[in-house]
């Protein structure tokens, strides 16, 4: 690395630091445990989980898992660049150290997106048809309401129509990658057959 590499790293480093250190003390003011939005933010983390315990189809908690997981991911991916971007903004977190809004991204999310594959599945229905109606839950129903609630924030010309999108292209990027693995499976496990 040459002199002036190595300046911009430090630069970057020291903004990392400080931006960190920025979140923590807004956390501490405005989002921690005596807010009531930290508690909403909580629910949206702990009640899926609580609920996907208890319904979630154990025959296929390899496959739904490896499936939450997609979606977990892209979604993350997702949300990221909007907030990077500052296309949309979560004022409230439930850890300052966690990544945008974690309780969404990680669990009600992909929980939701696990539970539609997992009726799609158990009940021969459309999984297209099907994730575009959660998507349209999602974008237009639950945002808005997380917008009337000031739960998420709309800069740059972003919008609910944008997240729509997101969350079909969300399902449909998770349902190939999974298909393609299953795929690769059954391949598998006929050569071992043969």
């Amino acid at each position: 690395m040459n002199k002036e590499q190595i300046q911009k790293i430090n630069q970057l480093k020291e903004i990392e630091l400080h931006h960190a250190k920025v979140w923590v003390d807004y956390w501490i003011k405005y989002s921690s445990f005596d807010d009531w939005q930290f508690w909403v933010i909580l629910s949206f983390l702990i009640i899926p989980l609580i609920l996907l315990f208890f319904f979630m189809d154990r025959s296929k908690s390899l496959l739904l898992g490896f499936y939450g997981y997609n979606v977990h991911v892209f979604f993350t991916y997702i949300d990221l660049f909007g907030t990077n971007n500052t296309y949309w903004f979560y004022p409230y977190k439930f850890l300052p150290v966690l990544p945008s809004s974690f309780a969404l991204d990680a669990v009600l999310v992909p929980v939701s997106y696990i539970f539609v594959y997992q009726w799609t599945l158990n009940y021969n229905k459309n999984y297209y048809l099907s994730i575009i109606g959660l998507s349209v839950i999602f974008a237009l129903v639950l945002k808005p309401i997380m917008e009337a609630l000031r739960l998420i924030q709309f800069d740059r010309g972003a919008n609910f129509l944008h997240l729509l999108f997101g969350y079909i292209l969300i399902g449909i990027v998770a349902k190939q990658v999974t298909n393609l693995f299953l795929f690769l499976q059954n391949t598998a496990q006929k050569k071992v057959k043969s």
